[in-house]
């Protein structure tokens, strides 16, 4: 058997050198987030290092597990035992497969936890993760769900203005539950919430500043344009793109026979990049919004929630990232109202528009990047001319620090992890080469892991 082969084809996995009869939450943790997201693997009898150790006897530890799994979970997840043999070495691989009946609870020590995978980590699932599991085990996104609100005190004039608009077709009153804006007992979905004129769901809101330089620093006036957008779905997808653009520049660039047109943000892969944060938001997370903020360099857009199936944006290939959608209610009215498709295609349009300035944009890439919790999306000023900074410090910096200062200077959030993978080094090997750089004030850290930012100075 191959091992590398097996782990490759794996999307989640862990290693356990042996099986711990008298500490199982130490593996059943992993079982449990497995079986809560996308599936995944142990291999038992490999070390952290990837080397095959064996087992001592593998035919009573495979015992052991599958009772171990029926009497510590609840409910049972489904899995799949299998013994193998590895350069004489026996092992076990324990499949894990998605679950249907979500959330799968660990049951021992006096506890009953349900745990979710972050990067390669199982951990405890907090509450808003429980309500994520509990409605997907129920099969009911939380779109489709009676709102707390009446219908009768709803209005949905900007729905209706907005569907004669783009589709020149009337709204009728039979479509308000074809659409899915009330269920069949003419009761208010909470996809009818968010759509209605003046939404109640307070935490469906959009903060936009177009920033004064290239960070959040305080400072003279440090935000350019501050506002706060409340309201219909549709409201706040028609003022955030008017917020970018009224904040944004164009150029033209003469060209031997025309000119081109070279805006500091291509409108489509703005649109898409706003529809994207406001359909598929997390809208369980009460504590945040959608942000959007714009800098001298780059424009953000964060946005509660990460993807779906708990994987990472930024370990895939985005032009063929598969379609799951969070809120398919809210994301069938903006296809209805032709804001966007069914294919999942939104990412691919982004970069897209961004190759049709390849010409101009000086490599600039839009950058996407997820965590458990929050997705953003960075888009490149077309028209921002990153000054040479390598050249003013490249004296007193050795070639892979000036490489990393080239990166910085294009991306400021990029992290050590995602620098160690660009110029094949080791994270150890980076970070100590960024704490020569920060010492020698060359460079300074500016916010936390999470949204913070390299400066250079």
């Amino acid at each position: 058997m191959d091992i590398k082969k097996l782990i490759g084809e794996a999307t989640e996995y862990d290693k356990k050198e042996m099986l711990e009869y008298k500490k199982p939450k130490s593996w059943l943790k992993s079982v449990s987030a497995f079986a809560n997201g996308m599936g995944g693997k142990l291999l038992f009898g490999i070390n952290d290092d990837g080397d095959v150790v064996g087992l001592a006897d593998c035919e009573r530890d495979c015992e052991i597990i599958s009772e171990t799994v029926k009497t510590k979970m609840d409910p049972i997840p489904e899995i799949h035992l299998v013994p193998e043999t590895v350069d004489g070495k026996k092992i076990i691989v324990l499949t894990v497969f998605p679950g249907k009946e979500t959330p799968y609870y660990y049951v021992g020590d006096g506890n009953r936890q349900a745990f979710v995978r972050i990067g390669n980590e199982s951990v405890i699932a907090d509450r808003t993760a429980i309500r994520r599991l509990v409605l997907k085990g129920a099969g009911t996104p939380y779109d489709s769900l009676t709102s707390p609100y009446e219908y009768k005190n709803m209005a949905f004039t900007k729905l209706r203005s907005v569907c004669k608009q783009r589709t020149h077709n009337e709204f009728l009153d039979t479509d308000y539950e074809s659409w899915g804006i009330i269920n069949e007992n003419g009761e208010l979905t909470n996809a009818g919430a968010l759509i209605a004129d003046e939404s109640p769901v307070r935490h469906s809101r959009v903060f936009c500043t177009r920033w004064n330089g290239l960070t959040k620093a305080p400072g003279l006036m440090d935000a350019i344009d501050d506002t706060e957008f409340s309201g219909s779905l549709i409201s706040l997808l028609q003022e955030a793109t008017a917020f970018v653009a009224r904040n944004s520049k164009k150029a033209w660039k003469k060209l031997p026979d025309d000119r081109q047109e070279m805006p500091e943000y291509p409108e489509r892969a703005v649109l898409e990049s706003c529809v994207n944060a406001l359909i598929h938001r997390d809208y369980l997370d009460y504590g945040s919004e959608v942000h959007i903020d714009m800098f001298d360099d780059r424009l953000e857009i964060y946005s509660p929630g990460g993807m779906m199936d708990g994987t990472m944006v930024q370990n895939q290939d985005v032009l063929n990232v598969p379609s799951r959608r969070r809120n398919p209610v809210i994301a069938d009215i903006f296809n209805r109202l032709r804001y966007m498709d069914r294919r999942g295609s939104g990412f691919k349009k982004i970069v897209e528009d961004y190759q049709m300035y390849a010409n101009v944009s000086n490599g600039a890439k839009p950058v996407f990047k997820s965590e458990l919790s929050s997705f953003f999306i960075t888009l490149p000023n077309l028209q921002y001319v990153v000054k040479d900074v390598v050249k003013d410090v490249v004296k007193d910096v050795v070639k892979e620090q000036a490489d990393i200062l080239s990166i910085m200077a294009e991306n400021p959030t990029v992290t050590a992890a995602e620098l160690a993978s660009m110029l094949g080094l080791t994270s150890r090997h980076i970070q100590r080469l960024i704490k020569d750089l920060v010492e020698k004030e060359i460079i300074r850290r500016e916010g936390g892991r999470k949204l913070g930012k390299w400066i250079i100075l």
